[in-house]
């Protein structure tokens, strides 16, 4: 059989045809892909004339075959993966990494480059900014740096594309070596039927008959840690979540994540720069680890002020009734209630009213409709890479094709922790292409015929990630090195968190926001209370947040870790050295699994969500001052930022839309942080 890497997909939208594509294709098309495209490359330098079609778009066209494969295959290692996966996964990416490198390195392709960028010919304005961003990708490549220094940035880029891999795979296997079994039905007394039920399905599907589990997450704690009464189980999962990675046994993760902290400290003095934190900095939005370190240092002190403040009211809800010390197996269950003391709001009551369905169909994809005008069709006729995931073909409103969109929310041992989006396609005109894109959620899967009910947070993180792939869907680019979500990674957020704001918006919560046996709407109360306790809560999520953004920043602004030998030591003085040690409130990621700045592609950019924070809170007041949930909005949001990708710098597309700059105050307005 034909390997379907090697052709463009005949399938609606470029689909890859899943059903045609097995795990030995995978090997075939990487080898295959690779050596097309260098011998694209060879071809664009055979051209004595150098002219931006011969090589700028040339580059853009090289390496279909490859591109195909990848997006296919990291899609599926991180959805759904096995030994077979993590072996091919191990196998290619080292060899990824000196392909991509004896691409940017190669010293006659940047020469023409730079022969291009000094003479600057006529070009339409996102063909010059494309000119432009393969000049500077080059340079962050090492293309300017001499013979020597190119070698050695060659090393470690297989070294670490390897150690990403093993990273990521000791991760995967020591969360799901942790989670939690449970052999007594009375010991979950607090939560709801509905996760009893799918704690004993995931006992079930591991071989456990008659016993409950409870799965780790990828950050630290769990949503059941809320709702639990027995502490003692609440500290079972807590202590299981912060050890993941760091037992000592094959699945641990300190030696690896010390030795590529040392090698991209390495790289960027290469670079003739401090750290890995200047070099990857150096081409985002904030310029220099400096500008970031100085507004954390602006909210730290009254974060930790106020999470101070919330123990001080649980500890007393605990002095009056067990009489213990708050520990951080204690906070989210006593805030519970001090929630519903202060404010008369149970959030765990919420959960009926929060249907997987009508939360997908009439929340998200509604205020999609309402805000752009999407039109969503599922189309259970197309084959995805798993069963569980279903596609949806995106109209624009007139009936035109937009894209399809495939979600995939349940979880699973297969999958890694979290909720991302990916593309499978990426929107471009140049190769005639429209997007197709991926929203993974890790939600607990229900029995069959039960209902998936979901949590607030939950349901607030299906917001958000479909606010990534919204980017992904209204993308109208030319090049696909502008598609979607390509732009500066700590502006990348910025739409999917302005997304969430349709969560609570009046039109969209009387949609979706009915309880899924009796219909009834959310009570009006219970949302008055919802947006009165806006800021509850506040100064644990903004501390337990910046210590990781913190720890992120501390491991990448390092130049030498030949004296570090503790993990834990060095995690506690660098969130110490800003305050923000206050025990009851651990970093929401210990270093050990820390997959955003280890494994995901985040390394010193961590701090990129309360960044595009700025901004969000900025376009949220923007939105509520102009009219909230309307077309004409939308429109206006979809010409001049959503749909631009990265075509243009993501600051001015940030201007275009909002007539300046970003202002800081709706952010530390919306956090309870206004006092500082």
């Amino acid at each position: 059989m034909t390997n379907p890497f090697l052709t463009r997909s005949n399938l609606e939208y470029e689909i890859p045809p899943f059903a045609d594509i097995s795990e030995d294709h995978y090997l075939e098309a990487f080898y295959a892909g690779t050596a097309e495209q260098l011998r694209e490359i060879a071809e664009i330098l055979q051209y004595s004339e150098i002219t931006f079609e011969n090589t700028v778009v040339a580059l853009e066209k090289s390496g279909q075959t490859l591109n195909r494969m990848l997006n296919v295959f990291y899609n599926k290692s991180s959805s759904d993966t096995n030994d077979r996966i993590d072996e091919i996964e191990a196998e290619i990416a080292p060899k990824l990494a000196a392909h991509v490198d004896a691409i940017r390195l190669n010293p006659k392709l940047f020469a023409r480059i730079k022969y291009l960028i000094e003479q600057r010919p006529n070009l339409d304005a996102e063909s010059d900014w494309l000119l432009q961003r393969y000049h500077k990708d080059f340079i962050q490549a090492g293309a300017a740096l001499d013979e020597g220094a190119r070698e050695k940035v060659k090393k470690i880029n297989e070294e670490l594309s390897l150690l990403e891999t093993q990273f990521s795979k000791n991760l995967l296997a020591d969360t799901n070596d942790l989670a939690v079994l449970v052999d007594d039905a009375s010991e979950l007394e607090g939560l709801s039927e509905n996760q009893k039920a799918a704690c004993k399905a995931a006992a079930k599907s591991r071989g456990f008959e008659d016993k409950w589990m409870i799965g780790m997450v990828n950050f630290t704690g769990h949503p059941t840690l809320s709702s639990l009464k027995n502490r003692t189980l609440r500290e079972r999962i807590m202590r299981n979540s912060l050890s993941k990675g760091m037992r000592g046994n094959e699945f641990d993760t300190r030696k690896i994540l010390l030795r590529m902290a040392q090698l991209r400290a390495e790289r960027a003095q290469l670079f003739g720069l401090k750290s890995h934190a200047e070099y990857v900095l150096q081409e985002q939005t904030a310029g220099h680890p400096d500008r970031v370190h100085e507004m954390f240092r602006k909210i730290a002190p009254s974060a930790v002020a106020n999470a101070k403040t919330e123990a001080s009211d649980i500890e007393k809800i605990i002095e009056e009734n067990e009489k213990h010390e708050l520990e951080s197996w204690d906070w989210l269950f006593y805030t519970e209630k001090v929630r519903a003391e202060k404010y008369n709001l149970d959030t765990a009551a919420m959960r009926p009213y929060f249907e997987l369905e009508r939360v997908l169909r009439d929340g998200v994809f509604f205020a999609a409709g309402k805000l752009y005008g999407m039109k969503f069709k599922e189309r259970p006729d197309l084959v995805t890479y798993h069963e569980e995931a279903r596609a949806f073909e995106v109209f624009n409103e007139d009936g035109s094709p937009i894209g399809l969109y495939i979600g995939d929310f349940y979880t699973r041992d297969s999958k890694r922790g979290g909720a991302w989006m990916n593309t499978l396609v990426d929107q471009n005109h140049l190769l005639g292409q429209m997007p197709v894109v991926v929203n993974n959620m890790n939600i607990s899967k229900p029995p069959a015929g039960e209902p998936t009910l979901l949590t607030y947070d939950e349901t607030t993180t299906l917001f958000h990630e479909f606010g990534h792939a919204i980017h992904g869907l209204l993308s109208d680019v030319k090049y696909p090195r502008f598609s979607g979500t390509s732009v500066q990674r700590d502006f990348v957020e910025f739409p999917s968190q302005v997304n969430e704001m349709w969560i609570l918006w009046p039109e969209v919560l009387d949609n979706y926001a009915r309880h899924h046996i009796t219909g009834e709407r959310l009570p009006q109360a219970w949302v008055d209370k919802l947006n009165e306790s806006s800021t509850f809560n506040e100064g644990y999520a903004t501390t337990s947040y910046l210590a990781a953004a913190v720890l992120d920043l501390a491991w990448h602004s390092l130049s030498d870790l030949s004296s570090i030998t503790d993990v834990a030591e060095f995690e506690a003085k660098a969130i110490a050295d800003y305050g923000l040690d206050f025990s009851p409130v651990p970093t929401r990621y210990r270093s050990a699994y820390f997959s955003h700045i280890f494994a995901g592609g985040y390394s010193a950019g961590y701090y990129g969500y309360i960044w595009s924070e700025v901004l969000d809170a900025d376009t949220v007041e923007w939105f509520k001052a102009n009219g909230g949930l309307t077309r004409a909005n939308g429109d206006h949001f979809r010409k001049t930022l959503m749909s631009r990708g990265g075509s243009i710098d993501s600051l001015q597309m940030f201007r275009n839309f909002r007539g300046r700059d970003a202002q800081i105050e709706p952010l530390l307005r919306r956090r309870g942080l206004d006092s500082i």
